[in-house]
């Protein structure tokens, strides 16, 4: 106990880093050093949700600021996975930027813009993950629509403003959705927990009292944040926004977007399954889950094959492996909790690399059409390298991770939900091939284009590498510490509060 009040201040130190890295880097502007600083508060933001996951595996649960933060085993998870793809994201950041003032796209007030975003968007993914309060969640969630609405459109193109407008617009219209599920979520607590004002949102608070919620109110409730976050999640049809904004924002936004956003979102729509689920007592929930997911996979896999540009390929491609994870989270099983939540992190690894590598070949290029980048395998062996085993990691080939969690969601699939085997198998048998079709040529056409003497050769891809060397020992073996933190953070979703 007293080690747990010791560490009491981190998860409010998570919150205070980069909201300071905002603050600094929005002052700075374009002095020397400040991609760099943008970096290093990324990686001791790393540093910190490691030790934050330490203290939370060894103590348990930790609560700060008379309750309204909480960190246990599933949001510690995603905070140390948020963290970390962030840094990755950050370093690649420093020279693909640095590319694109050079080649007078971005000036100075824009990079400004840039860097002070990239710690703000953190800040609110953070602050979604760490909340206790319901409310305070859907705050964060706004806010990091807003941030993230300022980085799409940091080109000032045509496309890139619509593609903003189009991201605001209806990830607005399902964040107001999700506010009323919010709501109603309050009404049903009140009844319960009445008397305690913003207190009654408290995760904790509703987690121990969920068996006496409202049924009626809580379905309903689900169903309108269900509708309102998987707007932010990309499931279809819900998904519109998603391939425009991922197409014309810069890359490591795309890569931020892809591999954070997403799961955030994902993960606000699980915490209110746990209460739902618990209220109900019904298997409907896990239904909606399912049907979400295998529509998404589907759906998605058929768009890959008529996709053009390299970045539009890889944001539908993210629909499909977040349609999966959704849908193994809603089979609500042990394993395919298990599963489904390897698969966010697989991902998220997966395609920050893939994107890395598509941003430098397409800013080389001039442009991401598929049509212009071509036989990078021998103008720059690197990035052609660390292209291909992404996609043969994010298509589910072994040895890779996806792979394995791949394999956890179908196997529970075939007891528990036998109908959506064959429709998930074509989907992701299309998907394989669309994908692969696309990137063959990228990696091995005949090009008669000299090599590349680029950034992408220097040490600055190794986030890349990083990210694909972990995703390739997902696949082979778990460490015990890693098994044990997502049996734990599978345990809250399959049992409320940790």
């Amino acid at each position: 106990m007293h080690a747990m009040l010791q560490l009491q201040w981190l998860p409010a130190a998570m919150l205070a880093l980069p909201l300071v890295g905002s603050a600094t880097l929005a002052w700075l502007g374009l002095r020397a050093g400040a991609d760099l600083l943008n970096l290093g508060f990324s990686v001791l933001g790393f540093a910190l949700s490691c030790v934050l996951g330490v203290a939370v595996a060894v103590d348990g649960p930790l609560s700060a600021l008379g309750g309204q933060l909480y960190a246990d085993a599933l949001n510690t998870y995603l905070v140390v996975l948020t963290t970390f793809v962030a840094a990755g994201t950050a370093a690649f950041s420093v020279p693909y930027m640095r590319v694109e003032q050079a080649a007078g796209r971005l000036g100075g007030q824009r990079l400004r813009l840039y860097h002070a975003m990239f710690q703000m968007f953190v800040f609110t993914m953070l602050l979604a993950l760490l909340s206790n309060n319901l409310g305070l969640l859907w705050v964060a969630m706004e806010a990091a629509t807003l941030s993230t609405v300022l980085l799409v459109s940091l080109y000032r193109t045509q496309a890139g403003l619509q593609a903003a407008w189009k991201y605001f617009i209806l990830c607005g219209v399902g964040l107001a959705l999700a506010l009323f599920g919010t709501v109603l979520v309050y009404a049903a607590a009140e009844r319960v927990l009445g008397g305690q004002g913003a207190q009654a949102l408290l995760w904790t608070r509703l987690a121990a009292a969920r068996g006496a919620l409202e049924p009626a109110a809580m379905g309903a409730a689900f169903v309108f944040v269900l509708v309102g976050y998987g707007t932010k999640v990309g499931l279809v049809p819900l998904h519109s926004w998603l391939p425009d904004a991922h197409a014309e924002g810069p890359t490591p936004v795309s890569a931020v977007l892809s591999g954070l956003l997403l799961n955030v979102a994902l993960y606000a729509v699980l915490r209110l399954r746990v209460l739902v689920q618990g209220s109900v007592h019904a298997a409907w929930p896990g239904l909606l889950l399912q049907g979400f997911g295998v529509v998404s996979v589907l759906f998605a896999s058929l768009l890959l094959w008529r996709q053009r540009d390299a970045k539009r390929l890889f944001a539908w491609s993210s629909i499909e492996h977040m349609g999966l994870a959704t849908f193994g989270f809603g089979l609500g099983t042990p394993l395919a909790t298990f599963g489904a939540l390897l698969h966010l992190c697989v991902h998220a690894l997966t395609k920050s690399a893939i994107f890395f590598s598509v941003g430098h070949a397409s800013q080389k290029a001039g442009t991401p059409a598929l049509d212009a980048i071509r036989g990078l395998r021998a103008r720059s062996p690197a990035l052609g390298w660390v292209l291909l085993l992404g996609a043969l990691g994010i298509v589910g080939l072994p040895p890779f991770g996806v792979f394995v969690s791949e394999f956890l969601i179908l196997g529970s699939a075939v007891t528990v939900a036998a109908w959506s085997v064959v429709p998930l198998l074509l989907g992701l048998l299309v998907a394989l091939a669309a994908v692969l079709w696309r990137v063959q040529p990228m990696v091995f056409g005949r090009t008669r284009e000299v090599p590349l003497r680029t950034l992408a050769q220097r040490p600055w891809l190794l986030p890349a590498w990083v990210h694909l060397a972990l995703v390739l020992m997902l696949g082979v073996w778990i460490p015990g510490f890693v098994a044990a933190a997502w049996h734990a953070a599978a345990g809250v979703l399959l049992g409320g509060a940790s």
